[in-house]
């Protein structure tokens, strides 16, 4: 799959959709390289779509903790990444969320891309 045909560019941001059915390990792989392509190219900000992703169960907490680090390690901080998910799929708690914190990664999850949106385009500060 080539991660720049994938990449939309939108408003102030870009959007990488991931649809159809993949195993997790495939999917954790695609995201980072669609958050390098990000980083190399001076994409700040990115929205992953993964509402149409299927093909493996809801991570668990120890999927989530690896996935978050495969992540930041490739974000470097540079790239603030808004994940588009649905609902049945999100951790209430948003451990994920935490994990990025504490990783120093700019990360968050929605269900609704209007949310995802709004988070992404704050200021980092905000």
């Amino acid at each position: 799959m080539d991660i720049s045909e994938r990449i939309v560019m939108a408003d102030g941001y870009s959007i990488f959709r991931l649809e159809g059915k993949h195993t997790l390990r495939l999917s954790v792989s695609l995201i980072k390289d669609a958050i390098s392509f990000c980083r190399e190219h001076g994409i700040a900000k990115l929205i992953v779509d993964v509402t149409g992703l299927s093909g493996f169960a809801s991570p668990s907490i120890v999927e989530r903790y690896w996935l978050i680090q495969e992540w930041a390690g490739e974000s470097r901080g540079v790239v603030r990444v808004a994940m588009l998910a649905r609902s049945n799929i999100i951790d209430p708690q948003k451990f994920g969320v935490t994990v990025a914190l504490n990783a120093g990664f700019p990360f968050n999850v929605f269900a609704g891309e209007s949310e995802a949106i709004e988070w992404l385009l704050l200021d980092e500060t905000g």
